[in-house]
């Protein structure tokens, strides 16, 4: 196939060879553009990849690095779960029903116009400059894209599958639970991972707000009041990372919880019934031992957690302080799908009793 057909693909070896080809041509673009005594962007302007590369272990000794890495995930996935648990029921009951539709559907048009640097002062004056503050500004940074989203995608489900539910019978909670509830989560996890990377600009306002720590108060900080743009630039490296890594377990989630929406691209490359590589087996099986060792740490960080056993401060307090709530309620999350999952496996593998 030509690279430059329209609307065509690439395989797997094609994207790898392409994707780290451009990413050394950026490189060699940076390079060139920082070198000699007199380049053609000064340091101050655009620092030398050495000199970025160097920063890390200042940021690791003198910033803290680490710490404040967390402290800003922890804000992300506490904003992120607010505001989830907020818009899914609300987006159901506006998508569903007419009277919560004709209530507030404007509403809802007009809040995604509101700027949000603009009520960053009401915030403040809310909830003062705490941790609490800046997991509502994010929580309700994120609902105002997300809310109008869920509606659209209630909006959306196909009419054949409403109808085929209705000739057997089904009541309308049944209906919301076999068609809506499935159909709308399958689709919203693409319009969550699309928002993942607005969600971190919004970190970086929250946090120059306060002294809470986080990495956007380190860039104020330590990189635009000190003149240290290579940390700036360090620490954009390492947002740009965890954005990457977070796009990459959404993809992951989204084909563990919903197989069905791949069963299509499956059938283009010879049917969906086939027999698993070795690739793929070896990767279920590192996978799920990941997943049990994760756990098996967060169990050790939880008993940490309500008696501190490394210290006076516990692990999880240290590093993620007030939003180590969300902690838990990811990783409890998580083992409660495991649990449902090894009792599912356990419960199909046990050979039917006969009855007489």
């Amino acid at each position: 196939m030509s690279l430059f057909q329209l609307k065509g693909s690439l395989n797997s070896r094609q994207s790898l060879l392409l994707g780290l080809s451009g990413f050394g041509l950026l490189l060699l673009v940076w390079v060139l553009l920082t070198m000699g005594e007199n380049p053609v962007f000064p340091s101050y302007i655009l620092p030398k990849p050495g000199k970025v590369l160097s920063s890390f272990g200042e940021l690791y000794a003198d910033n803290d690095i680490i710490r404040n890495t967390c402290l800003s995930l922890g804000l992300n996935l506490s904003g992120y779960i607010e505001a989830i648990l907020i818009s899914l029921p609300l987006g159901f009951l506006i998508g569903l029903f007419p009277f919560f539709k004709g209530l507030s559907q404007r509403q809802v048009d007009a809040i995604r116009y509101i700027p949000l640097t603009a009520v960053t002062g009401l915030f403040i004056v809310w909830f003062g400059t705490s941790t609490a503050m800046k997991v509502h500004f994010l929580a309700f940074g994120i609902l105002i894209y997300l809310l109008p989203v869920v509606i659209v995608r209630v909006n959306e489900v196909e009419d054949v599958y409403l109808k085929t539910v209705y000739t057997l019978g089904a009541t309308n909670w049944q209906t919301i639970r076999s068609v809506y509830i499935p159909s709308v989560l399958s689709r919203i996890t693409d319009d969550i991972r699309v928002l993942t990377a607005i969600s971190w600009t919004y970190i970086i306002v929250a946090e120059g707000i306060g002294s809470t720590g986080g990495i956007g108060a380190l860039i104020w900080r330590s990189g635009i009041r000190q003149g240290r743009v290579d940390k700036v630039f360090a620490i954009l490296i390492i947002i740009m990372i965890i954005g990457i890594l977070q796009d990459k377990l959404f993809i992951y989630l989204d084909r563990v919880l919903f197989p069905y929406k791949y069963q299509a691209d499956k059938s283009r490359k010879g049917g969906a019934v086939q027999a698993q590589s070795n690739v793929s087996l070896i990767w279920d099986y590192i996978s799920s031992i990941a997943i049990w060792l994760l756990i098996a740490i967060y169990v050790i960080l939880a008993i940490d957690h309500i008696s501190p056993l490394f210290g006076s401060e516990s692990v999880l307090t240290y590093l993620f302080a007030d939003t180590a709530l969300a902690i838990h309620f990811i990783m409890l999350s998580v083992l409660g799908y495991q649990g449902i999952r090894f009792f599912n496996k356990r419960s199909s593998a046990q050979p039917a009793v006969a009855t007489e």
